[in-house]
């Protein structure tokens, strides 16, 4: 059996949960890039792929994250080799985990043209508002599965079902229209349903935590992720943060780097 998760965390979470239950004992494997944001198109393509990684290098360049311009991950490649193990062993399976976000759902998408001949083989379990007890006893609704409580996932197991013939059908074909939109972020706006909206889209909420007076750059986004309703990485909210400074729309003091290192402030002009 192969695991599949699309965020860091929920990787140990899933391993102890099948350290407890051998009748799920496998490998997981992990798609590292956020689909839930960035460019799309000719996603597939070397050339689709180039561009992704050439934006994403320029939201890290420059700030808290670059240290990860020098991480290489392919998921591409990681993808061949479970497509690799799937050929070689008829008896392998395949299942995917994604709780209700963007991130987990946009995953997924990308992921589904690859799983297409193995229909059959192929489950997903997704947490779509489903109630969990958390560690201190009390119910609640996960948003990420690292969230869940490793005993809680021997539950979650219950949910596996095979992706129907109908879903590799319709599914790539919605996936494939909002690629050919290539837009810059993507909303869930419940069950699959992905909506998309421009690079700026977050602009409006974040500029609402930028004050009169100085604040760090670091605190700004902390209160963004706080509170806003949708929510995206800090290394997205970052880059935003110096695409506003750099249209000149707020004061700014400090080097523009790591968002501890600069503050911003309304224009004094604007006080």
């Amino acid at each position: 059996m192969i695991h599949i998760v699309f965020n860091e965390p929920d990787v140990a979470q899933l391993k102890a949960a099948i350290a407890m239950d051998e009748t799920i004992h496998g490998e997981v494997v992990l798609i590292r890039d956020d689909f839930a944001v960035g460019p799309l198109e000719n996603i597939y393509s070397e050339d689709g792929i180039a561009a992704r990684n050439h934006w994403w290098q320029s939201v890290l360049a420059g700030g808290d994250y670059e240290n990860k311009l020098s991480e290489t991950y392919d998921d591409t490649e990681t993808i061949s080799r479970v497509v690799e193990a799937m050929k070689t062993y008829e008896t392998e399976t395949i299942w995917i985990w994604a709780a209700q976000n963007k991130h987990d759902v946009s995953g997924y998408y990308w992921l589904l043209p690859f799983m297409k001949e193995f229909q059959g083989r192929v489950s997903i379990l997704y947490l779509n508002n489903l109630p969990f007890i958390n560690e201190k006893g009390n119910i609640f609704y996960p948003v990420w599965l690292s969230e869940i409580p490793a005993r809680e996932f021997l539950k979650a197991k219950k949910l596996a079902r095979d992706i129907t013939l109908s879903e590799f059908e319709v599914d790539p074909d919605e996936w494939t229209k909002i690629c050919a939109e290539n837009k810059g972020v993507r909303i869930l706006e419940g069950g699959k349903k992905l909506a998309q909206h421009d690079y700026d889209f977050y602009d409006s909420d974040l500029k609402k935590f930028i004050m009169p007076d100085w604040q760090k750059a670091q605190k700004i986004i902390h209160n963004f992720l706080g509170k806003s309703k949708h929510t995206t990485g800090d290394a997205y909210l970052l880059w935003r943060l110096k695409t506003l400074l750099a249209m000149d729309q707020f004061d700014v003091q400090g080097k523009i780097g790591n968002m501890k290192d600069f503050e911003l402030k309304y224009h004094s002009k604007s006080e």
